[in-house]
């Protein structure tokens, strides 16, 4: 489960006292993390979520313990510009000035936990505005419904988005750990096999989504657009045929082919026998291979290739290492 939605889900359940939520509002320079990101302090003392990469949590519990305790929200400024910058002796060096602003959740949620918790079941975008300015400050709520919500002064503005889909086609073991790594990003996960034996809720607790039927209607009934991604990993030949003919015409923005190339060329071959022509379209988002190549031929590793292969056709990525990349990290 994602961050955001592990928050999300906490705030959802019925809590006796107040909660404070963190929300990191802005950024100047560097930061480990960027706007929207969220730390949510319990009641009992736990959290949820971070707004960096450890060094300011404490900090921000002190304050929030303040914030619980009187309701008052509060904006917190980190500046680690300085080339000595300590905090609690350590020298953070992230050379960034970061803001955090502080607000306290009810025991009964507000609305935009809500709305925001059935839209990302539902793949629908969500606008959140933090009002975070003025002797009062109002603190998270929804944007207007079809009002475009500018950021300003006092103000952080964020669209989160309908979380991406993943569609598994296959649901044998090697599936598995392919569904923990989907849904620990925070993905919209469908598993769909013909076998319903193996196609279950024991064997895929984390699927939002299981669809038992013959190959050829696997896929009958999904509407799969720009941020749905799909792998077909059935290990049967019959039925990665019948996949292949219903998804490459479709509007999913990845498909991925689990396999050797004389498999899958073998496959192309077939469908073009039956007269069904790829154009350059189709065969630009087909991957078959399936994956990066990252070594390793487990399940895991097999797993750990294909969700890196999608996050980088996510975030519209050309994968490589970090230290090769000029110029910031993030952007």
């Amino acid at each position: 489960m994602s961050e955001l939605a592990a928050i999300v889900e906490a705030l959802s359940r019925a809590r006796e006292t107040p909660a404070v939520l963190a929300t990191l509002i802005s950024v100047e320079g560097s930061s480990y993390r960027r706007p929207g990101a969220r730390l949510l302090l319990l009641p009992d003392g736990t959290h949820l979520g971070s707004i960096s990469g450890g060094c300011l949590e404490e900090d921000l519990k002190a304050h929030g313990r303040r914030v619980l305790a009187t309701g008052r929200a509060m904006v917190v400024e980190y500046d680690t510009t300085a080339e000595n910058d300590l905090v609690w002796g350590v020298g953070l060096g992230c050379q960034g000035v970061v803001r955090v602003f502080l607000e306290r959740i009810p025991a009964l949620s507000p609305p935009w936990v809500g709305t925001l918790r059935s839209n990302r079941a539902e793949r629908r975008a969500t606008v959140l505005v933090v009002d975070h300015g003025g002797a009062d400050p109002t603190g998270t709520q929804l944007a207007t419904e079809g009002a475009a919500v500018p950021s300003e002064c006092g103000r952080f503005v964020e669209t989160i988005p309908a979380p991406p889909a993943l569609v598994v086609f296959g649901a044998g073991d090697d599936a598995r750990p392919l569904a923990v790594f989907a849904k620990a990003l925070g993905w919209h996960l469908t598993v769909a096999d013909a076998r319903g034996a193996y196609a279950t809720p024991g064997r895929f607790p984390e699927a939002d989504r299981l669809i038992v039927a013959p190959a050829a209607a696997l896929a009958e009934g999904l509407v799969l657009d720009g941020r749905s991604y799909a792998v077909v990993m059935t290990h049967r030949y019959a039925d990665d045929l019948a996949l292949l003919r219903t998804l490459l015409p479709g509007d999913a923005a990845y498909l991925g082919l689990l396999g050797p190339r004389k498999r899958t060329a073998r496959l192309l071959a077939q469908l073009q026998a039956e007269g069904f022509v790829p154009d350059a379209a189709m065969l630009a988002k087909l991957h078959a291979p399936v994956g990066l190549d990252l070594g390793g031929d487990t399940p895991e590793t097999v797993a750990l290739a294909i969700v890196s292969e999608v996050q980088a056709r996510l975030a519209g990525k050309n994968p490589g290492f970090l230290r090769e990349r000029p110029g910031p990290i993030h952007g």
